[in-house]
């Protein structure tokens, strides 16, 4: 070979690595929620999601895209969509390891565990987790709706994966989808014009027949969708399998799948309804309050899927930087990317401590030994300001990530470039169930009749005792609810109250975590990543933040 193609100087792929114990502050902060956690099932979980050989089925589920089958060979419509092989390992996966529906059955810590392993896989493949994230967050709509729920809630929570698409009495395991908005409402879904005829009562429930459109129905392979549509008493919430109880194909119709900026393996379609049968999920009219209590699930995913992306993101900026060269030294050795990293690093365990912070008040307010009207109000807090603010960062974290990769880090190299990827996927978290304006306007509602100020002194009282920029952000967030009618400041205020909840949950992790963060976010007001001051123990906080291969 000529010597002129000799490869040297280049970072080898981040590979065969246990995800769960190279990520230190998940660690720690699992610990801090849920002390009595399965650290077996973690270290289990961790080597598996960190394989060279799921690493290839999450390339491969992107690299070949779902196909859709509206009509089989003879003409016959089947609405069918087709996986590459590896999209079912990874769903297998994630089944497997109870990423789904299945912590509403457990007790306490279930829900906990569930977000930590939720960031964890996300680091591997994020866009297979649609359904499985969708599945989760309609369980608790469906509690209370007797017969149907006993019948399908074992299913659900079942750990089989099951592929296949027959009714959902003859398979191991079921997921569940949504389809909520049309093409003139997005976010407005009052503005849905899909119509529901009443149908008569069975076992299920109250049945009608609907018709119409949804702009937006990801995963639509899974068993059953909940969805909205317009009855005479206003918008309701409904029960929609894919086959009916008789084993019957459902009138849902596959129009075409999105073709979407990221995202790539999990199949977003645009379907209509040609008088499909479904069951009235809660009260008529009532559609509204379902879905946001299913949203407010979903967006705790949000923010734990853009944290994991986050952390997965910093692993592959610090090994690169670990081996690449320039100018004499190691990436990680120079000054100015040392400082960048550092940052970076920041940024990701305040993620991380965030998101986990809503799962455990989730967690707490669904057990009757651990709930409080504290935790009640974090939940209901946190939900909106997670979903801000962690997953606004996002897109600008992977940004300067790919940066500190370079050339190697925007190529996509036919799926290998992982960096590519994850930059891609990004947006989606902070648009989907929706995007910055709607949880702004959602945190002044949070702000109404509420002991928010009460709830958040408490939760910053160390911190704030520990640090003078903290008690004077805490001012300010204080200063900024009792102005909480000012719409116009509302994401402001947002990204006050999220700064300051990420330094006091920070405190635990060390002083120089500590200290920098303060000085970054909370005291100055950073733009951009790696201004980091003077005196920071940026090699402290690097060597945290290493994904140590052992």
């Amino acid at each position: 070979m000529n010597s002129t193609h000799e490869v040297f100087n280049q970072s080898m792929p981040l590979a065969d690595i246990n995800l769960f114990e190279a990520n230190l502050p998940l660690r720690e902060a699992l610990l801090r929620f849920h002390p009595s956690f399965d650290r077996a099932r973690f270290e289990a979980m961790g080597a598996e999601l960190g394989r060279s050989d799921m690493q290839a089925h999450a390339r491969l589920a992107n690299f070949h895209a779902p196909t859709l089958h509206a009509h089989d060979r003879v003409g016959q419509r089947i609405d069918q969509v087709e996986f590459h092989p590896s999209y079912h390992v990874l769903m297998e996966s994630a089944l497997r390891h109870r990423l789904h529906a299945t912590p509403w059955g457990g007790g306490p810590g279930a829900h906990i565990e569930r977000a930590a392993g939720f960031m964890l896989f996300t680091e591997l493949e994020p866009s297979v987790l649609c359904p499985v994230s969708m599945s989760y967050a309609v369980t608790p709509a469906l509690r209370g709706q007797g017969a149907l729920f006993d019948a399908w809630w074992p299913k659900l929570a079942a750990t089989r994966y099951d592929p296949r698409f027959l009714p959902f009495e003859q398979k191991s395991a079921v997921t569940m989808g949504m389809g909520m908005t049309e093409k003139q409402g997005g976010s407005d879904v009052r503005a849905n014009t899909t119509r529901a005829m009443f149908d008569g009562d069975d076992p299920w429930g109250q049945r009608y027949r609907l018709t119409g459109h949804k702009w937006f129905m990801s995963a639509p392979m899974c068993d059953a969708f909940l969805v909205l549509a317009q009855t005479d008493a206003g918008l309701g919430c409904f029960f929609m399998p894919r086959l009916l109880p008789d084993g019957s194909v459902n009138a849902i119709e596959i129009q075409r799948l999105k073709h979407k900026l990221g995202n790539q393996a999990n199949a977003s379609s645009e379907v209509e309804f040609s008088d499909a049968a479904a069951w009235l999920v809660g009260a008529d009219g009532r559609g509204v309050a379902q879905i946001l209590e299913m949203g407010a699930i979903t967006r705790l995913d949000c923010a734990l899927g853009t944290a994991g992306l986050m952390r997965g993101a910093l692993a592959l900026a610090l090994h690169h930087g670990a081996q690449r060269k320039a100018f004499g030294k190691r990436l990680i050795e120079q000054p100015m990317m040392k400082n960048v990293l550092a940052d970076l690093a920041l940024e990701s365990e305040a993620a991380t401590v965030l998101a986990l912070r809503l799962a455990a008040a989730v967690d707490r307010s669904e057990h009757a030994t651990t709930r409080t009207e504290h935790e009640q109000v974090m939940r209901r807090l946190l939900t909106p300001i997670a979903k801000f603010w962690v997953c606004k960062r996002g897109s600008h974290f992977a940004q300067e990530a790919m940066e500190c990769i370079g050339g190697n880090g925007y190529v996509e190299a036919e799926g290998e470039g992982v960096m590519a990827r994850i930059y891609r996927e990004m947006p989606l978290n902070s648009i989907w169930e929706g995007a910055a304006n709607i949880q702004a306007l959602d945190l002044l509602r949070v702000l109404k009749g509420r002991a928010v100020e009460d709830a958040l002194m408490h939760e910053t009282g160390e911190a704030r005792r520990a640090h003078p920029a903290v008690e004077r952000a805490a001012a300010r967030v204080a200063a900024g609810i009792h102005q909480a009618d000012n719409e116009a400041q509302a994401r402001r205020l947002a990204r006050d109250i999220a700064l300051l909840l990420q330094a006091a949950l920070l405190q635990p992790s060390g002083d120089a975590v500590f200290a920098a963060f303060c000085a970054t976010r909370l005291e100055g007001a950073a733009d951009i990543f790696g201004l980091l001051p003077a005196g920071s123990d940026l090699e402290g906080i690097v060597q945290r933040a290493m994904p140590h291969i052992h």
